[in-house]
C-alpha cells in the first residue's frame, strides 16, 4: 500500500481528495497544527507539522510515497488588508519552504511531489482589459508569464517555493488550480446563497469569464499526477469549457428549478464591499485546458450544465 502524504487535507479540497484516495487503496497522512489528532475510523491518520516553527513530524516524511501540497491562507476568507495579504503569501511560501528542506535533511522515498497554485498566476484576458466588443480570447498557457498583481506575484512566489525539489530529483507537478464547483463549499456555496432567496446574482456586467473546475474532476486530477508518471511541471487545472458569469449564474439557477430573478450587482458595491478582492471577482480570466488533456485526461464534467447535475 503506498501513501500520500497531504498538507491542507482538512479543507474543501483536501477532504475530498483523501476520500477518494482512500477508496484507491492509498494509505493517507494529513499534516495537521493540532498535536492531539489520533487516525479517525475512516482510516485517516495524522501528523504534526508547524509552519511557523518550520517543523515537521519526521516519521511521516519517512512512510509518504508522495505529497500533495494543498496548504495556504484562503484567498477569499477575508477582506485583503496588508496584514492578510501577508499572511496568503506566507502560508504558501513558509509552508513549501518546510516541505522542501524536510525533503533534503530527512530520508525518504517519496517519488513525486503534486502542489496546489491558482490561475490568479495570470492577468486579466487581453481584449477585457482592452475594453473591445471582440468575445474571442486568447486562452492563457502555461508558458504565460506571471500578472504583475498581487495573486500573480503570489503564484509566482508559491510556484516557487516548492521548485527546488526538482534539482533533489523529485517529480513536481503544479495545477494551477480555477474556479472550483462542490457541493461542500467553496465558490458554489456563495454562488447558491441568493438563489435560495429567489435571487440570481449576477457579478458586474456578467460578461467576465470563469475558468472551472468541478470537484470530482479536480480530484481526478491530483489522482492522475500521482498515478502518471510522464506528468511533470505546471498544468492549468481548469474545464475545458470556460462560461462567462452570467451563464454560471443563470446555469446554476435552471438547475435548481425554482423560480428566479436575475439580478446584476453593480461593480461600484463590489469594490465597496470587497475591496481589492472585487478586481478578482470582475477579472475576465480564459485559461486552456489543453496540457492536461494532451495528457490523456478525460473530464467527466467538461460543461456547465453537466457539473451541476
Amino acid at each position: 500500500m503506498q501513501t500520500v502524504l497531504i498538507t491542507g487535507g482538512t479543507g474543501f479540497i483536501g477532504k475530498a481528495l483523501s476520500q477518494s484516495l482512500l477508496q484507491k487503496g492509498y494509505a493517507v497522512i494529513i499534516l495537521s497544527r493540532e498535536a492531539g489528532k489520533k487516525a479517525g475510523p475512516d482510516g485517516i491518520s495524522y501528523a504534526v507539522w508547524n509552519i511557523a516553527g518550520q517543523t515537521i513530524d519526521r516519521d511521516a516524511i519517512a512512510k509518504a510515497d508522495y505529497i500533495i501540497h494543498l496548504a495556504g491562507a484562503g484567498v477569499a476568507d477575508q477582506r485583503w488588508t496588508k496584514k492578510r495579504k501577508q499572511e496568503i503569501v506566507d502560508s504558501r511560501v513558509n509552508s513549501g519552504k518546510l516541505i522542501v528542506d524536510s525533503l533534503r535533511s530527512i530520508p525518504n522515498k517519496v517519488k513525486a511531489v503534486i502542489s496546489a497554485s491558482g490561475i490568479g498566476w495570470y492577468g486579466e484576458d487581453e481584449l477585457a482589459a482592452l475594453n473591445t466588443s471582440q468575445t474571442d480570447p486568447r486562452k492563457f498557457v502555461e508558458q504565460d508569464p506571471p500578472a504583475a498583481d498581487f495573486l500573480g506575484e503570489t503564484c509566482k512566489k508559491w510556484e516557487a517555493s516548492i521548485a527546488p525539489l526538482k534539482e533533489s530529483g523529485k517529480r513536481v507537478v503544479t495545477l494551477r488550480t480555477g474556479i472550483v464547483l462542490g457541493k461542500e463549499g467553496g465558490a458554489l456555496k456563495e454562488f447558491l446563497r441568493p438563489l435560495k432567496f429567489g435571487v440570481a446574482a449576477i457579478l458586474g456586467s456578467g460578461k467576465q469569464v470563469i475558468s472551472w473546475i468541478q470537484m470530482d474532476d479536480l480530484v481526478k486530477m491530483y489522482i492522475a499526477a500521482i498515478e502518471n508518471d510522464t506528468m511533470e511541471g505546471v498544468y492549468n487545472a481548469v474545464s475545458p469549457h470556460p462560461v462567462t458569469n452570467k451563464e454560471l449564474t443563470i446555469q446554476l439557477a435552471k438547475s435548481r428549478k425554482r423560480f428566479y430573478i436575475p439580478i446584476h450587482v453593480p461593480a461600484f458595491m463590489l469594490k465597496m464591499i470587497l475591496g481589492e478582492m472585487s478586481i478578482e471577482i470582475l477579472k475576465s480570466a480564459t485559461v486552456s485546458a489543453e496540457k492536461i488533456s494532451s495528457t490523456g485526461f478525460q473530464f467527466d464534467f467538461p460543461a456547465i450544465n453537466s457539473a451541476f447535475r
